[in-house]
């Protein structure tokens, strides 16, 4: 008999618990090991890593924020991180941001094909499905997706950051970055409000800047652009304008609507308008003529539907349908908690759409005046939050903050030709249009989106010739 051999497997099980401990210490001292993202089903081979999970906001209540993550193509150790939000509110940043615009894949049939512009490759991107309800995010307990407002909103999105950071410390001192289109034009000033009075405690958020595109950030203003919109595209006719303009304006329409009182002279104006603008124009994006796919209903509440109205969803929806199949459910480490399907815009949220009519263009001043650099940018063909009003809150907010004007307004050229117009005030607040590009900028002009986002992330002035 071999008399060493319980020796050897004294040595064989000493190996295998140093290997445990060593696995377990490594775990826990990079948690985001669970939520690295093998591969994607039908995912192309990339050089870049990805992680998606859950970051819990309210242990009581089992609150739980969903998040993708792709890091920058090329050194992500040298690249900013970039948190971006979608609006609604209530719809996906998973599905919309970075399925259907900026990210690195989209849908097609079984399989992912590469994004060629997409924003990983000038930075480590952050898709945040917010609020609770939307998307993969859930609750255990159903009254969380009752009575939610932006304060909600936001103290929840600065607990997730502080805690995705716990999963990811080498991010902490990392420049970052917020961006966000639609109705993030809320959550986006008021999240970066909290991060810096919470730095005044302790230093966390490296804030660099936010960049905004066609954002609600003040309601009348905003909503009420629409009518010369629709008037100068030739939608409406001189005579339903002086109505849109006179009798009741859309700001009007929308607080009527979402009180439950559409007075009579309102309902008579909207239903003209309707009538003309006709229900096969995509408000989004009055050039387009394909269908509407549900991608862009993050601003069926910018839009509240009207009589006669009706959406027209694409037959295919590729997003939804890769992101119902259970092997990428698996692979996203995602589950549906309280619901059969994932869904672009939640079922689920009862938001306080009330709060569109709070301003954030103050909060925006504030920032401005805390040295946090802000870029306004609207995609040209957008009636839904046209570029007349942007421009027009940009320029206020400029002149109430003394802002001389440093960049002219002028053309900007992405390759050899014009991507827009652009305007900078004081080298800190910035206004550009994307030419050709509807609500969703980055889905409909992403050659030209990118060349955007990369002059901000630079502090770059954008390309003034070619």
């Amino acid at each position: 008999m071999d008399s060493s051999l319980p020796w050897k497997k004294v040595v064989a099980l000493t190996g295998i618990l140093i290997q445990i401990l060593c696995l377990c210490t490594l775990v826990e001292s990079s948690p985001s090991l669970f939520d690295r993202i093998i591969s994607l089903p039908g995912q192309p081979q990339v050089g870049f890593e990805q992680y998606s999970g859950y970051v819990t906001v309210d242990e009581k209540k089992q609150r739980a924020l969903f998040y993708y993550f792709a890091e920058a193509e090329i050194d992500p150790t040298l690249k900013p991180l970039v948190l971006w939000l979608n609006g609604g509110p209530g719809c996906s940043s998973l599905g919309v941001g970075a399925f259907s615009e900026n990210g690195p894949f989209r849908p097609s049939g079984e399989k992912l094909v590469r994004n060629e512009h997409s924003w990983n490759r000038e930075a480590n991107m952050l898709y945040l499905e917010t609020p609770i309800g939307v998307g993969f995010s859930y609750s255990s307990d159903t009254s969380s997706y009752e009575g939610v407002d932006d304060k909600i909103t936001a103290r929840d999105n600065l607990v997730f950051l502080q805690r995705w950071f716990d999963k990811f410390p080498q991010y902490r001192n990392r420049s970052l970055y917020i961006t966000g289109e639609s109705y993030a034009g809320h959550y986006v000033p008021q999240l970066a409000e909290l991060m810096l009075l919470f730095n005044k405690k302790e230093k966390l958020f490296n804030l660099k800047g936010i960049a905004l595109g066609n954002p609600v950030l003040e309601f009348a203003t905003d909503f009420n652009s629409r009518a010369e919109f629709f008037w100068s595209h030739g939608l409406i006719s001189d005579t339903t304008y002086t109505m849109f303009t006179s009798f009741c304006n859309y700001s009007r329409y929308v607080s009527e609507y979402y009180r439950g009182s559409v007075s009579p002279i309102c309902s008579r104006v909207m239903g003209q308008v309707s009538r003309e603008t006709s229900r096969f124009v995509d408000k989004y994006d009055v050039t387009l003529d394909v269908c509407i796919s549900s991608v862009l209903s993050q601003s069926k509440v910018l839009a509240p539907k009207q009589d006669g109205d009706t959406i027209d969803v694409c037959v295919e929806d590729e997003t939804v349908n890769y992101l119902n199949r259970k092997d990428v459910q698996m692979a996203l480490h995602a589950q549906l908690v309280g619901v059969r399907r994932w869904a672009v815009c939640s079922n689920i949220l009862d938001y306080e759409l009330l709060n569109l009519e709070i301003p954030t263009i103050t909060i925006v001043q504030k920032l401005i005046k805390a040295g946090i650099p802000v870029l306004v940018y609207s995609g040209d063909q957008d009636s839904v939050i046209p570029l007349t009003g942007s421009r027009k809150l940009v320029n206020g907010l400029a002149k109430e903050l003394g802002l001389r004007t440093t960049v002219p307004y002028r053309v900007w050229f992405e390759g050899q030709q014009v991507g827009g117009w652009t305007q900078v005030y004081g080298d800190i607040l910035s206004f550009a249009t994307i030419r050709g590009a509807s609500h969703e900028a980055p889905f409909s002009q992403p050659e030209r989106s990118l060349v955007l986002f990369k002059a901000f992330l630079g502090g770059l002035p954008l390309p003034e010739a070619f």
